[in-house]
Order: C-alpha cells, then structure tokens, then sequence
C-alpha cells in the first residue's frame, strides 16, 4: 500500500470513528441551543426513579451513585449542565453575595431541575429547557446551586418565564427536597447539611449558568 493510500484509509477511519463514539454528555454537549434563552440539559434522574443515578464523569456514562435514602423522591426531572463547573468564579460571586469567606464550589456541573407535566419515564436523556430562576444553595460548605428551569413546549410549565409563574408548592417540593435529602431523619432536629439560603429568578440563573459557563473554559480549556 502506497504511502497516499494509508493517508486515506487512516482519514477515512477518523471520519467514520465520530459515528462510532458518542459525545460524553458533560464535555460533548453544547450549554446553549440554537436560542439564547434555552439550554440543552442532560438528564440523570426521573421523578419514578428509587436510586440516584449519576454521571461517571470519566467515561460518560450513567452510573447507579445509591438507592434513594429516604421516601422522599425528587418532583421533577433532575440532570446537569453540559460545559458548566462549579469552581473559582462561581465561588466568589457568592462569597461576596452572603459575606462569607468559606465558600468554594463543588467542581461538579451545574444542576439542573426540569418542570414538566409530561411523564418522562427514565433518564439518560437530552432536552431543551427554558430556565427560569434557581436556588443558592451551600452544601458543607460548597457552592452548590440548583437551576429551575420549564420544559420547552411543556403544555402545562412551558409558556412560563420566571420562577414566580410557577406553583408555589411545586417549588415548595422541590425546596423541601434538597433541603432535606440528606438528613438522617434522627437528627432531623439537628443544623442541615444542605441550607437553600435564596430563591432568584430568570435573570439571575442566567447570570449563574454563564459564570459557571466561564469556571468550565478556564478548567477545561
């Protein structure tokens, strides 16, 4: 075989190998759709679901992280943000926001919950989502924000632009959840682990996810 005709067949084999590999779906993905004002998320766990899945973020892959600890169970569609990461920038702009000095981000991508009225049956998925505010919240000590956003076209969330559109109790749930997923239900009386300490709306989350777009250029890039 000529020395040209290797050249080829090796381009050839690169060509065809990107159809053989799938992206992983926190580096492969794009952050942001074809709008400014959606996001493309991955989706790691359904409300059905009785053990938490996660991303393994060597391979991509979803991996069982546990079962579920307690009985209650996550009211919403719950994944990440591709090219997102929770590290330097995101840290201080909260340090400053509540005055504090011991924060640090979890060096995880950003987390994202899904509202939708459609029974989506398990995860491992991509969607579009429109977000519309978040909670701040502060996980030991970590920066640990949780994005809310309506699924696009959603016949029931999806005409909804910001979080104070949304049900009170909906909210309220998906509060309660995280701040309390953690907890033995012994030392319920106990300081949380896991404290949401602000609710914030559509401008805000944006401003969230696009620090955390920039945590992940300067980690990763």
């Amino acid at each position: 075989m000529t020395q040209q005709a290797i050249r080829k067949t090796a381009s050839q084999s690169a060509v065809s190998g990107k159809n053989l590999f799938k992206p992983h779906p926190w580096h492969g993905l794009s952050l942001y759709t074809d709008s400014e004002e959606e996001v493309q998320a991955f989706i790691e766990i359904v409300p059905a679901d009785a053990v938490k899945y996660e991303i393994d973020k060597n391979s991509g892959y979803l991996k069982l992280d546990r079962p579920q600890k307690y009985s209650n169970k996550l009211p919403c569609l719950y994944g990440f943000l591709p090219q997102t990461f929770s590290g330097d920038v995101i840290a201080e702009y909260t340090r400053q926001l509540l005055q504090r000095t011991d924060l640090v981000g979890d060096r995880d991508p950003v987390d994202i919950c899904v509202l939708t009225e459609t029974a989506i049956t398990h995860g491992n998925i991509i969607l579009n989502a429109v977000p519309v505010g978040g909670f701040r919240m502060i996980d030991h000590g970590e920066v640990d924000d949780k994005i809310i956003a309506v699924l696009r076209d959603d016949p029931v969330y999806g005409h909804m632009k910001d979080i104070s559109e949304c049900p009170e109790k909906v909210i309220d749930r998906i509060r309660h959840y995280f701040s309390t997923y953690k907890e033995i239900p012994a030392d319920a009386n106990g300081p949380g682990k896991c404290q949401i300490v602000g609710t914030y709306g559509r401008d805000e989350a944006f401003r969230v996810i696009d620090l955390c777009h920039q945590d992940y250029i300067r980690t990763y890039r």
